[in-house]
């Protein structure tokens, strides 16, 4: 065992997330083979992901593969100890299924409150706190005190739990999926309560050498020398476009935290031009045609069939807006409609030309759960 303590931080991976039509899986998985080059080049001793393995709840059998081999990669072919904790996106109970033997193999993952108190994990000079993403009743059930009504007043015993177990020879690392108070979200991420009731005082978790955050997609989100965010590994929205992607090193031996970046395979940028500027062949250098692009049009006229024109030549448009709107034209064509084609189709190419973005998968989900129900009704 070793008896220092460097470890790789990162969350989010959110795998089985889509944006908005297209799968990122094929990015996700190069992703992952740059934080493992990463985890073997700096010699970590560790690595830590602070929830929000997967997107959804419900993964379907493909993330799960993905999320198996990932984890089998790192953790048997690798030899890597891993500190893992369910996020707000993750099911606590299939995520934790056979949990129990991982530990054979040095595979920590905490699902329950419970266990971030009840089982800290000590690797080298350090004393690891796993803390899942938990709603104030299960801090009430805990403790049996029906007074911690609130996250502040929840985490403040918590916190207070976790000092009376500290190793006095010992550092101490708080991992936790949560939204600590000063920091600021982006449009990726979800929001678990309203009125700021979920967030933590960054003030509690100051006990800590070092806390392990996950939940903000952003490693600027939060500017605290212990208290920090990794991100994602990958932008999941246009409001991330000019952010950096990477993982923390964090050796708590040396007291030392650098920052490694990382880069997808098909970057995300925000674009604002006009359409003639958009249609040049050499407007974007061709190794960037292929990147998820948010385009802000400065065009007011109607320019018809834009995302089917822009898409010919940027196939990963993800949305088109107008930076000052559109010019009404009472003389503008007429959308032909092809009377051979699926409702459902015809649905999502109107919207498609009438907003110059396409459905995102919420939307189409909402229309295939319309149309099924006229279906019965009929």
């Amino acid at each position: 065992m070793v008896m220092v303590m460097r470890f790789l931080h990162t969350a989010d991976w959110h795998i089985g997330k889509r944006l908005n039509s297209f799968d990122l899986l094929a990015d996700q998985q190069a992703v992952f083979e740059q934080i493992r080059d990463v985890a073997r080049s700096e010699h970590v001793d560790a690595l830590v992901i602070a929830g929000d393995v997967y997107d959804r709840a419900l993964a379907n059998e493909e993330s799960v593969e993905a999320v198996n081999g990932m984890i089998q990669t790192l953790n048997l072919t690798d030899q890597l100890p891993l500190l893992v904790i369910s996020g707000n996106h993750d099911s606590p109970v299939r995520l934790g299924t056979g949990s129990p033997w991982f530990k054979a193999t040095h595979y920590y993952l905490h699902t329950a409150l419970a266990q971030a108190i009840d089982e800290p994990v000590t690797l080298g000079d350090t004393q690891f706190f796993l803390l899942p993403f938990w709603q104030p009743f299960a801090a009430r059930q805990y403790f049996a005190d029906d007074s911690l009504t609130t996250v502040p007043l929840a985490m403040a015993a918590i916190v207070q739990a976790m000092q009376a177990k500290f190793a006095p020879d010992k550092k101490h690392v708080l991992v936790a999926h949560l939204f600590a108070a000063g920091a600021s979200q982006t449009d990726s991420e979800t929001t678990s309560k309203v009125g700021g009731l979920d967030a933590v005082p960054v003030d509690l978790l100051q006990v800590f050498d070092y806390v392990a955050l996950g939940h903000l997609h952003s490693h600027h989100a939060l500017h605290d020398e212990k208290v920090r965010y990794s991100g994602s590994p990958l932008k999941f929205s246009a409001s991330e476009a000019g952010d950096e992607k990477g993982v923390w090193i964090v050796d708590t031996t040396a007291g030392t935290v650098e920052w490694r970046p990382l880069t997808s395979p098909h970057d995300l940028q925000a674009i604002t031009a006009s359409f003639a500027d958009l249609t040049k062949p050499d407007f974007l250098p061709p190794d960037a045609q292929d990147d998820y692009l948010a385009i802000t049009l400065t065009d007011t006229q109607v320019i018809p069939n834009v995302m089917q024109i822009l898409r010919g030549q940027y196939p990963h448009i993800l949305e088109i807006k107008r930076a000052h709107g559109r010019a009404r034209d009472d003389e503008a064509p007429v959308l032909t409609v092809q009377r051979h084609l699926d409702p459902q189709k015809l649905a999502a190419d109107f919207y498609t030309e009438m907003q110059e973005t396409p459905l995102t998968d919420r939307q189409t989900e909402w229309l295939k759960q319309t149309w099924a129900e006229m279906e019965a009704q009929e």
